[in-house]
Protein backbone atom coordinates (compact mmCIF):
# COMPACT_ATOMS: atom_id res chain seq x y z
CA UNK A 1 0.00 0.00 0.00
CA UNK A 2 1.11 3.20 -0.99
CA UNK A 3 1.17 6.13 1.48
CA UNK A 4 -1.21 8.51 -0.63
CA UNK A 5 -3.55 5.76 -1.75
CA UNK A 6 -6.42 5.76 0.73
CA UNK A 7 -6.85 2.97 2.48
CA UNK A 8 -9.73 0.12 2.24
CA UNK A 9 -12.64 -0.09 4.34
CA UNK A 10 -11.85 -3.08 5.20
CA UNK A 11 -8.35 -1.95 6.65
CA UNK A 12 -10.48 0.45 9.33
CA UNK A 13 -9.63 0.29 12.66
CA UNK A 14 -12.80 -0.23 14.86
CA UNK A 15 -14.66 2.99 16.91
CA UNK A 16 -13.30 3.15 20.27
CA UNK A 17 -15.34 5.36 22.90
CA UNK A 18 -13.08 6.71 25.62
CA UNK A 19 -13.24 4.81 29.10
CA UNK A 20 -15.96 5.34 31.74
CA UNK A 21 -14.88 7.44 34.39
CA UNK A 22 -17.97 7.18 36.04
CA UNK A 23 -17.73 11.26 36.51
CA UNK A 24 -20.31 12.59 34.36
CA UNK A 25 -22.05 9.73 33.13
CA UNK A 26 -23.02 9.05 37.19
CA UNK A 27 -23.70 12.69 37.97
CA UNK A 28 -26.21 12.41 35.51
CA UNK A 29 -27.81 9.29 36.86
CA UNK A 30 -27.77 11.08 40.66
CA UNK A 31 -29.97 14.02 38.70
CA UNK A 32 -32.60 12.25 37.44
CA UNK A 33 -32.82 9.73 40.84
CA UNK A 34 -33.30 13.05 42.62
CA UNK A 35 -35.50 14.58 40.62
CA UNK A 36 -37.49 11.25 40.11
CA UNK A 37 -37.53 11.41 44.15
CA UNK A 38 -38.47 14.96 44.90
CA UNK A 39 -41.64 14.42 42.20
CA UNK A 40 -42.49 11.35 44.66
CA UNK A 41 -42.15 12.96 47.12
CA UNK A 42 -44.31 16.28 45.93
CA UNK A 43 -46.84 13.73 44.43
CA UNK A 44 -46.93 12.09 47.88
CA UNK A 45 -47.02 15.74 49.75
CA UNK A 46 -50.06 16.73 47.51
CA UNK A 47 -52.33 13.45 48.41
CA UNK A 48 -52.02 13.07 51.84
CA UNK A 49 -53.05 17.17 51.77
CA UNK A 50 -56.13 16.30 49.26
CA UNK A 51 -56.65 13.01 51.41
CA UNK A 52 -57.11 15.46 55.07
CA UNK A 53 -59.08 18.00 53.63
CA UNK A 54 -61.44 15.16 52.24
CA UNK A 55 -61.64 13.91 55.58
CA UNK A 56 -62.03 17.13 57.54
CA UNK A 57 -64.85 17.94 55.12
CA UNK A 58 -66.73 14.01 55.53
CA UNK A 59 -66.63 14.81 59.25
CA UNK A 60 -67.76 18.47 59.05
CA UNK A 61 -70.67 17.63 56.86
CA UNK A 62 -71.43 14.52 59.48
CA UNK A 63 -70.82 17.30 62.71
CA UNK A 64 -73.32 19.46 60.65
CA UNK A 65 -75.83 16.69 60.17
CA UNK A 66 -75.65 15.97 63.70
CA UNK A 67 -76.58 19.79 64.69
CA UNK A 68 -79.15 19.60 62.58
CA UNK A 69 -80.96 17.30 63.86
CA UNK A 70 -80.64 19.03 67.69
CA UNK A 71 -83.70 21.23 68.76
CA UNK A 72 -83.47 24.56 67.11
CA UNK A 73 -82.06 26.31 70.21
CA UNK A 74 -79.32 23.41 70.72
CA UNK A 75 -78.69 23.53 66.83
CA UNK A 76 -76.84 27.11 66.23
CA UNK A 77 -74.93 26.44 69.34
CA UNK A 78 -73.72 23.01 67.90
CA UNK A 79 -73.18 24.78 64.67
CA UNK A 80 -70.90 27.47 66.20
CA UNK A 81 -68.88 24.76 67.94
CA UNK A 82 -68.66 23.16 64.75
CA UNK A 83 -67.20 26.45 63.25
CA UNK A 84 -64.91 26.93 65.49
CA UNK A 85 -63.44 23.57 65.27
CA UNK A 86 -62.94 23.57 61.71
CA UNK A 87 -61.32 27.35 61.68
CA UNK A 88 -58.76 25.43 64.27
CA UNK A 89 -58.11 22.69 61.73
CA UNK A 90 -57.77 25.09 58.79
CA UNK A 91 -56.13 28.26 60.31
CA UNK A 92 -54.99 27.73 63.57
CA UNK A 93 -55.65 28.81 66.79
CA UNK A 94 -55.02 32.44 66.04
CA UNK A 95 -58.30 32.50 63.41
CA UNK A 96 -60.37 30.83 66.05
CA UNK A 97 -60.06 32.62 69.26
CA UNK A 98 -61.33 35.87 66.40
CA UNK A 99 -64.64 37.60 68.03
CA UNK A 100 -67.07 39.93 66.93
CA UNK A 101 -67.05 41.11 63.33
CA UNK A 102 -63.49 39.99 63.23
CA UNK A 103 -64.97 36.23 63.38
CA UNK A 104 -66.96 37.06 60.66
CA UNK A 105 -64.67 38.35 58.59
CA UNK A 106 -62.37 34.88 59.39
CA UNK A 107 -65.04 32.73 58.26
CA UNK A 108 -65.74 34.76 55.20
CA UNK A 109 -61.85 34.43 54.47
CA UNK A 110 -62.21 30.44 55.13
CA UNK A 111 -64.97 29.62 53.21
CA UNK A 112 -64.71 32.30 50.06
CA UNK A 113 -68.27 33.86 50.74
CA UNK A 114 -70.10 37.02 52.37
CA UNK A 115 -72.21 35.00 54.66
CA UNK A 116 -71.15 35.76 57.65
CA UNK A 117 -70.53 39.55 57.33
CA UNK A 118 -73.98 40.35 55.10
CA UNK A 119 -76.04 37.50 55.00
CA UNK A 120 -77.73 35.41 57.62
CA UNK A 121 -74.70 33.92 59.32
CA UNK A 122 -73.98 37.23 60.95
CA UNK A 123 -75.59 34.79 63.59
CA UNK A 124 -72.87 33.14 64.83
CA UNK A 125 -70.96 36.54 65.13
CA UNK A 126 -73.55 38.87 66.53
CA UNK A 127 -74.86 36.36 68.88
CA UNK A 128 -76.36 33.10 69.16
CA UNK A 129 -79.39 33.67 71.67
CA UNK A 130 -80.71 37.21 70.00
CA UNK A 131 -84.31 37.52 69.31
CA UNK A 132 -85.25 37.30 65.44
CA UNK A 133 -83.03 34.80 64.61
CA UNK A 134 -83.12 34.40 60.49
CA UNK A 135 -84.85 30.54 60.29
CA UNK A 136 -83.02 28.07 60.86
CA UNK A 137 -83.21 25.86 56.98
CA UNK A 138 -81.62 28.43 54.90
CA UNK A 139 -78.68 28.61 57.17
CA UNK A 140 -78.87 25.19 57.91
CA UNK A 141 -78.45 24.65 53.71
CA UNK A 142 -75.73 27.04 53.47
CA UNK A 143 -73.69 25.71 56.19
CA UNK A 144 -73.93 22.26 54.24
CA UNK A 145 -73.20 24.34 50.77
CA UNK A 146 -70.03 25.97 52.14
CA UNK A 147 -68.79 22.86 54.16
CA UNK A 148 -69.25 20.86 51.48
CA UNK A 149 -66.57 22.95 49.55
CA UNK A 150 -63.68 22.05 51.99
CA UNK A 151 -60.81 21.24 50.37
CA UNK A 152 -62.53 21.93 47.01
Amino acid sequence: MTPDAPAGLDQLRGLHLPAETGGAQGAVMLAIALGFTAALALGLMRWLRARRRGSVRRAALADLAAANALPPERRRVAQAQLLRRLARTLQGDAAADAQGTAWAATLDRLFATTFFTAGAGRIFAEGLYQRGAPEPGPVDAELARLFARIGA
